[in-house]
């Protein structure tokens, strides 16, 4: 049987192939052909040709796959032709390139990456993550095609997380403001590629804010970065006795050795990040106790004590808004108001490791005359100290008259 003429472009082996991978390389490189014209040179700006690189990264992606191609093939007219028929069937979109060549929105639709999106915007505007700024700028680059087609709604930011960091995160913007900080931020990558390989590293703690006297240098696993109210925090295992804990990245100094003879398994990684995880959700803020406490509360073995603090109006309102403050905790409303009909206090009933005593009671503090710790006696006499001391601090005659003094106009 005679075999039918066909006008199928790619029924040849060799066009097919080549069809492939230029497939290929448009989704292992996304953006390929963009040129940035602040890294161009000033003679080159006028002649940038998108279809060079990405001529250049198909015949690398050819030679990865042990395909050997003619020499000089594909021609440029000819992969010009090809993207021509991706956007025919839908696989590219139909319109202008300018920054580069992408497919789709890999696993994600527009609307999913429009919200993941602003999320990365936020982290790295708000929280001063260094990653998602370049990567953020790298992606909003690539979709601006999008974003015009759009008139400007899909980049817009819907939604922020304003938790701004207070200290500096950001190396180049260090650089660029002249505010080195000498911190371990500029050592972030390794710390990151440590996580991932569980690989320990040796780390020096230039300050101690908290009395501990955990200065100086640490051999630690660690094990994540977290954001946590006003800064940027690390998990990390102590190599000598296992100990879990939380410490502010900034405190740590320009300096990360990775230890080669000290490596584990991504599981064993896992894990300690999980018993991490169960210790701050156990308690209260980010201490995670000593060694024989940690040992004792992952082992059940731990008593808690009921703590039960007493809000008033109109505090009480915000209390009992706070339905998922803590996975433990109960909100009681007292006795009603016969005024307002409202209740007269809400008690906050909770248990808690005594470790978390301190951090809790931080908590209770912000909320000055409107709350009253009921119980246990060790805390409420820390919540009457402090209160003491603040009232003999306004009370004292330094104070006032001082001040006075220095602002005549208070």
């Amino acid at each position: 049987m005679v075999k039918k003429a066909t006008n199928f472009p790619y029924s040849d082996r060799q066009a097919f192939e080549r069809l492939m991978l230029l497939i290929s390389t448009l989704v292992h490189y996304p953006g390929v052909g963009y040129a940035d014209p602040n890294t161009l040179e000033s003679n080159q700006k006028k002649h940038h040709n998108a279809l060079l690189e990405v001529q250049a990264k198909l015949l690398e992606v050819a030679k990865s796959h042990n395909i050997s191609l003619p020499d000089g093939y594909p021609a440029l007219p000819t992969i010009r032709k090809d993207l021509d028929y991706l956007k025919l069937y839908g696989i590219l979109d139909r319109r202008m390139y300018r920054w580069g060549y992408y497919l789709g929105t890999g696993v994600m639709n527009l609307e999913e990456l429009q919200s993941a999106l602003n999320a990365l915007s936020s982290q790295a505007k708000y929280q001063g993550d260094a990653q998602s700024r370049r990567i953020y700028q790298s992606l909003s680059k690539r979709i601006r095609g999008i974003d015009l087609e759009k008139k400007g709604e899909f980049l817009y930011p819907v939604r922020q997380l304003l938790n701004r960091a207070v200290v500096h995160t950001d190396p180049e913007e260090m650089i660029r403001l002249g505010e080195n900080q000498n911190t371990l931020f500029h050592q972030i990558d390794t710390v990151e590629t440590s996580i991932r390989q569980g690989q320990a590293i040796e780390i020096y703690r230039g300050k101690d804010s908290y009395g501990t006297g955990r200065v100086g240098y640490l051999q630690v696993f660690p094990l994540q970065l977290i954001y946590y109210d006003i800064a940027w925090y690390l998990i990390y295992e102590y190599c000598d006795n296992k100990h879990l804990a939380i410490r502010r990245v900034n405190r740590f100094t320009n300096y990360c050795k990775p230890l080669d003879n000290e490596k584990r398994d991504i599981e064993e990684q896992h894990k300690r990040l999980q018993d991490a995880h169960k210790l701050r959700e156990n308690g209260w803020g980010l201490y995670l106790g000593s060694v024989e406490e940690q040992q004792q509360e992952l082992e059940q073995s731990s008593p808690f004590e009921t703590v039960k603090v007493r809000f008033f109006p109109p505090v009480a309102d915000f209390i009992m808004e706070g339905e998922l403050r803590h996975a433990r905790h109960k909100i009681v409303e007292g006795s009603k108001d016969k005024d307002t009909g409202q209740p007269a206090y809400v008690d906050y009933i909770i248990k808690l490791p005594e470790r978390s005593f301190k951090e809790f009671s931080i908590w209770v503090f912000r909320h000055m005359n409107h709350a009253q710790v009921i119980a246990p006696n060790k805390l409420l006499q820390m919540h009457k100290d402090a209160a003491q001391q603040l009232f003999e601090r306004y009370s004292s005659k330094s104070t006032g008259q001082e001040i006075g003094k220095l602002n005549p106009k208070l």
